[in-house]
């Protein structure tokens, strides 16, 4: 091996030290709640990527396997006692699995469709077209599932309907606010951009009604975890460096997201993975993720008042925690926020924490385990009797919905956005 090939690897030696193999993450790891098996668990990867590192295991189909099934949802890292970062070295060995086997035909196409807005935006516009075709008026025993097959995605998945018209082309860059308030970059995110337009309406219609700039940087691209999920690590910097390009060219007191895993890309990856490199692109990165903040949190500090902006029409709702926000610690804000509004009546489910299942491409490679594990949290939500069930991630929301409706359960899934911002937007 090369030592361009080991560096993801070398970057995490230390850590992998830490791991006592002590197996306290078993309890904690929705991976092996469904897997069952110890490659499974945080402890069997670090040992695993332990191996890869000294190159004495064959990298075979097995091993990529046990890389692939993880969520990379931070459960472990919060609860090891010696406070091992697996999920820092499940993604370099991702990487280093890349680079020595290369990529899979999936990751290389979604690293190839990610890194171009222009294909991004064709392909939103046939699944608008055709999407109809295939998931919703074709029955389900009718022939032409079985001809015309989508690749990776499953007969029996719920497909979101993707919007005719992105979020992006049906505004302005600059929105201009009120003299003296906040100048605020919205980093939409392919999720809002593409499927969920009405999470980025309300978003904006929040920070319109509290005076502020909204600038939506048309050369914002991707966040890049669907590349990272794959190991295809050179198209997260690459797109780290696009998406810090286009956010620098704009003086803004905030950046601004409504997707927890964007945020997540933001604050934490890009300085992890992008910066090692590039002491002074490290720093600029650095900026970045200072200043990068979620809505409800910046909603909060800013001082919306729900009691005049939201109302909920007498609705009983639960919350569901995304993952990104569990580990940055975003949970009370949200809470605090619908608590406030009037006509909301917030009920906690149990494991309201608990990962939903979704693990960006965890949940293409391992579909029916990915329902496995929200099976017990689409249970958790139809127990508290909700109307509605919240949460603060786009991806969280596609995920949650297919849960509950192959439960056969009408519950609906909204954005904490959507519930702050309905009489602002009457």
């Amino acid at each position: 091996m090369t030592k361009k090939q080991i560096d993801p690897l070398e970057r995490v030696a230390a850590e992998m030290k830490k791991c006592v193999k002590c197996g306290a993450c078993r309890a904690h790891c929705p991976a092996f709640s469904t897997f069952q098996r110890e490659p499974a668990t945080a402890r069997g990867k670090v040992a695993l990527a332990q191996h890869l590192c000294k190159g004495d295991i064959t990298l075979d189909d097995g091993t990529y396997s046990a890389m692939s099934k993880c969520l990379l949802c931070g459960s472990c890292v919060e609860k090891c006692p010696n406070q091992v970062p697996t999920d820092e070295i499940v993604i370099a060995a991702r990487e280093a699995l890349a680079q020595r086997r290369g990529l899979t035909t999936f990751h290389k196409a979604v690293g190839q469709v990610i890194k171009n807005r222009k294909v991004m935006n064709f392909g939103a516009l046939a699944a608008a077209i055709l999407g109809p075709l295939f998931f919703r008026k074709v029955p389900a025993t009718s022939g032409l599932r079985l001809r015309f097959p989508m690749p990776f995605i499953g007969g029996s998945r719920h497909i979101p309907q993707i919007a005719k018209k992105p979020f992006m082309k049906r505004h302005p860059e600059v929105i201009q606010g009120e003299p003296g308030k906040p100048r605020i970059v919205f980093f939409v995110g392919c999720m809002t951009n593409f499927v969920y337009t009405e999470i980025g309406e309300a978003t904006l219609a929040l920070f319109r009604h509290l005076g502020c700039t909204v600038i939506i940087p048309k050369g914002q691209q991707c966040c890049g975890l669907p590349g990272m999920s794959g190991g295809d690590l050179n198209t997260v910097r690459e797109l780290a460096e696009m998406n810090l390009a286009a956010i620098e060219a704009h003086q803004a007191d905030y950046v601004m997201t409504a997707c927890a895993t964007c945020g997540g890309a933001l604050h934490k990856l890009y300085p992890l993975v992008v910066g090692k490199r590039n002491p002074e692109l490290k720093q600029r990165l650095q900026a970045l993720a200072d200043k990068t903040v979620d809505a409800a949190v910046l909603l909060q500090k800013l001082g919306l008042t729900p009691e005049e902006t939201g109302t909920g029409s007498g609705m009983r709702i639960t919350y569901h925690d995304p993952c990104h926000h569990r580990t940055a610690g975003i949970t009370k804000e949200p809470r605090a926020l619908l608590k406030r509004t009037p006509g909301l009546e917030l009920v906690e489910m149990e494991g309201a924490d608990r990962c939903c299942g979704l693990g960006g491409t965890f949940n293409v490679y391992h579909y029916e385990n990915s329902l496995d594990i929200n099976a017990s949290k689409s249970a958790a939500i139809i127990a508290t009797g909700a109307d509605a069930v919240v949460t603060g991630c786009p991806g969280c929301i596609m995920q949650l919905s297919d849960g509950l409706k192959q439960a056969g359960d009408k519950t609906r899934v909204l954005h904490t956005v959507e519930l702050l911002a309905r009489k602002i937007r009457r």
